[in-house]
């Protein structure tokens, strides 16, 4: 059997465990630079409020109806999540984390366990330890699993947010009640395919011939209608080091003086490094590129991205940071206002198992020094240590005017609970 546990509404979730009084108030949350909603309360959505909305365009709307505006917090999310993942853990070994607020579970021998008890338990034991609420769809496949998940969300009371497809009657009644464009991993194109073959649910889905279903679309569908079917096609998703590793930002405001975006690129490409060491691994290619605001549409617009091949392999911060430094250098044009620009690493080989270079190769004294700088930014949880050429104060610059505290990761933030002793 395979479960998927998703945590409902999960970032105003997060805000509403430290702070109470937003239960039952709608609440949404912001992107970066306080751009649009990304994530909103149940409250929030029976209210109109569509995902994605400008912020700037619902300012009238979050004051006629008191909704609860909040800057994404990722720190604070980020642990949260990871505290999640790890009570998963607790209840079987083969977990996939599949996003900041999902994660599948395959349940190897239990055969003999009450499967819906069980996701209480994981219920149960999650809001407890964190604040969270979750939904807990269980099925003998992972495409199921969702369909079950969906149904718990959907019927909170008449499943106490915990439904299991353990029959056939219960199966082909769940893929009758879900619409295909509902589907886990049916996306725009296919889904208008599929209403051209009169294809409106997910059982219409089921009973489409296994060999059309090959010719017409790919493997992946035919794993897809197959573990629907209840066979399981789609394995659960061992860890795998990433094949390139980008670190992009849009900036609080535009710059554009060169000296800014030296110190932002900087940045970034250490940020990358950092995420390199971290899976073991090393690149010998970058690219950095950098955009004009292009909602300022009067003013001239820019766009530009360079590629540098590095000669041997490195991990190192210094390295990148001067490549990149390099690079946008080279792109950078006066009197343009730069709004976002990023860094991009790939042609990424294991660290142990790199082509060196007879006459090129790396200082021997920055794999030493970017281990030493790993261990201290690790044990302090915020990077501490830096290149000369990187912002001190802060890592990231972006507009955060609705920032919640940083309860569980910064010690400056953490809750002060005030006893009283009436007697």
């Amino acid at each position: 059997m395979f479960a998927l546990v998703d945590c409902n509404n999960f970032y105003a979730s997060c805000e509403r465990v430290f702070n109470p009084s937003l239960q039952g108030k709608p609440l949404a949350v912001l992107s970066n630079n306080d751009g649009c909603v990304i994530a909103r309360s149940d409250e929030a959505k029976a209210l109109g409020l569509p995902m994605g909305a400008p912020a700037f365009k619902y300012k009238s709307f979050f004051k006629q109806h008191k909704v609860e505006v909040f800057s994404s917090n990722y720190p604070l999310y980020g642990d949260m999540s990871n505290r999640v993942m790890r009570i998963l853990e607790q209840f079987t070994p083969d977990v996939e984390v599949y996003s900041i607020d999902e994660a599948f579970l395959e349940f190897k021998g239990f055969e003999n366990y009450n499967m819906e008890s069980y996701g209480q338990l994981i219920r149960e034991r999650i809001l407890k330890w964190t604040g969270i609420p979750t939904c807990v769809g269980i099925a003998p496949t992972k495409a199921l699993s969702k369909v079950a998940n969906k149904i718990a969300r959907k019927f909170p009371e008449e499943t106490a947010g915990v439904y299991v497809i353990d029959t056939e009657v219960k199966r082909l009644k769940a893929l009758k009640w879900t619409p295909i464009e509902k589907v886990w991993g049916i996306g725009y194109a296919l889904h208008k395919r599929l209403a051209e073959k009169q294809c409106k649910t997910a059982y219409d889905f089921t009973q489409l011939p296994d060999l059309w279903v090959r010719q017409s679309f790919s493997i992946t569908q035919w794993r897809l209608k197959k573990d629907l079917e209840g066979i399981p096609k789609i394995e659960m998703e061992k860890i795998k080091n990433k094949r390139a590793i980008a670190t992009t930002r849009s900036f609080e405001t535009t710059l554009t003086e060169l000296s800014d975006l030296k110190e932002r690129i900087s940045t970034f490409a250490s940020s990358c490094a950092e995420k390199l060491r971290r899976q073991n691994s090393s690149c010998h290619m970058l690219v950095v590129f950098l955009r004009s605001d292009r909602f300022k549409t009067q003013q001239p617009q820019y766009r530009a991205s360079r590629m540098v091949s590095i000669p041997f392999p490195t991990n190192s911060s210094l390295v990148l940071s001067s490549c990149a430094v390099k690079a946008i250098t080279s792109l950078y044009k006066k009197d343009i206002h730069y709004k976002k620009v990023g860094v991009i690493l790939t042609g990424i080989v294991p660290t142990y198992n790199r082509q060196m270079q007879l006459f090129h190769h790396e200082d021997v004294r920055h794999q030493p020094l970017m281990s030493a700088m790993d261990r201290i930014n690790n044990k302090y949880g915020t990077p501490k240590l830096k290149l000369a050429n990187q912002d001190l104060s802060r890592t990231w610059k972006m507009r955060q005017l609705h920032l919640s505290p940083q309860y569980t990761t910064n010690l400056n933030d953490i809750i002060t609970v005030k006893c009283q002793n009436n007697h």
